[in-house]
């Protein structure tokens, strides 16, 4: 946990001025800082809305707007062992690439792994980044109320889970629609026994995932009944629950919340002297490295982290020269890379 007391009692925001006083963030920050830019019935309304809310600006914000260190926060957590998830290299590649052609640098901090606040106090009071990047808003986003309480930029990677009114900038991928392709895709190559490997309930992501495997087998007139099974994102965990499904010798495809969930059901094939593709179709999620070079080359879901990154540096750009964020939503549409877990003849 931090050693420095958070910033957390809720105040008045530049923002909650601005928008009682009916004008921009850039008026009320001129107020603030350059009061002899405005006319005088603004800068007198704005003024009369301060003294009413009480505002005080953070010394702390107030720097991260007018001084710039041309840096970008992002909190950077290891891949957790045991799974073929490093997706997040591939995405601050994208990001420290894009950023560079703007100018700026991202600075990668790090914190208690239970404590998702941990690490942005120190940043924030020593004014040392323009603007956070947030990556975790699966967990919730108490980094979201810390950053809008003393007003300093920021913008996340996944949308406002808890929130959907939230109106601050995100980019994410559209988790159903990457469900839907694995399942259409195995449907189209023939199986109609299609089971889904997903997280547990309580994961945001792998429900959205979910939906999808769903919503395709209603599309095809298929029956779902007993084919959706939830398990921990763990190879063995996955093995043992292919195994299950496998039991009762119609089950024939298999669609999965995530690759090291279908290197488990690989794992169970081989176990059984079941051949991917020829006799069970399986279909990942996220297009690993594990899914690029594991035998015989596993089919997944890609999401376009490249394409997140740019989209993510040009909101930021946005944020940060006070100008109106145009489409501050973004959601964009994963793609399926074929291999041969997939190929019948394969």
């Amino acid at each position: 946990m931090s050693p420095i007391r958070r910033l957390t009692d809720a105040q008045p925001t530049l923002a909650t001025v601005a928008e009682r006083a009916g004008v921009s963030r850039q008026t009320v920050s001129n107020a603030l800082n350059n009061p002899e830019l405005l006319r005088e019935d603004t800068l007198a309304r704005v003024q009369e809305v301060i003294a009413e809310l009480g505002y005080t600006p953070n010394r702390a914000a107030r720097q991260l707007r007018t001084r710039s260190s041309h840096m970008i926060g992002l909190r950077f957590e290891p891949a957790p062992e045991g799974t073929s998830n490093a997706l997040m290299d591939r995405f601050v590649h994208t990001l420290v690439e894009a950023t560079a052609k703007t100018g700026h640098h991202i600075v990668l901090f790090s914190g208690d792994p239970d404590d998702p606040l941990d690490g942005y106090d120190e940043l924030l009071r020593a004014t040392a980044v323009d603007a956070f990047v947030i990556t975790d808003t699966y967990a919730g986003t108490p980094q979201a109320d810390l950053l809008h309480g003393v007003g300093a930029p920021f913008v996340t990677f996944g949308r406002p889970w808890e929130d959907p009114s939230a109106r601050h900038p995100w980019v994410d991928v559209d988790g159903a629609r990457g469900g839907e392709l694995a399942t259409e895709h195995l449907i189209e190559v023939g199986h109609t026994r299609v089971a889904w490997l997903g997280w547990e309930r309580e994961s945001r992501i792998g429900e959205d995932r979910r939906t999808g495997w769903r919503r395709a087998l209603d599309a095809a007139g298929l029956d779902a009944t007993g084919l959706g099974v939830r398990t921990t994102d763990n190879v063995d965990a996955a093995r043992m629950a292919a195994h299950e499904l496998l039991e009762d010798g119609r089950t024939t495809g298999f669609a999965c919340v995530s690759d090291t969930i279908a290197l488990g059901v690989l794992h169970a094939l081989a176990e059984r002297g079941l051949r991917p593709g020829a006799d069970i179709g399986v279909v990942g999620f996220d297009d690993s490295l594990g899914a690029q070079v594991t035998w015989p080359g596993l089919t997944s879901v890609r999401q376009p982290l490249e394409q997140v990154a740019i989209e993510i540096v040009d909101l930021v750009n946005t944020v940060l020269s006070l100008k109106a964020v145009a489409n501050p939503a973004r959601m964009l549409e994963p793609t399926l890379v074929v291999r041969r877990s997939t190929l019948r003849d394969g």
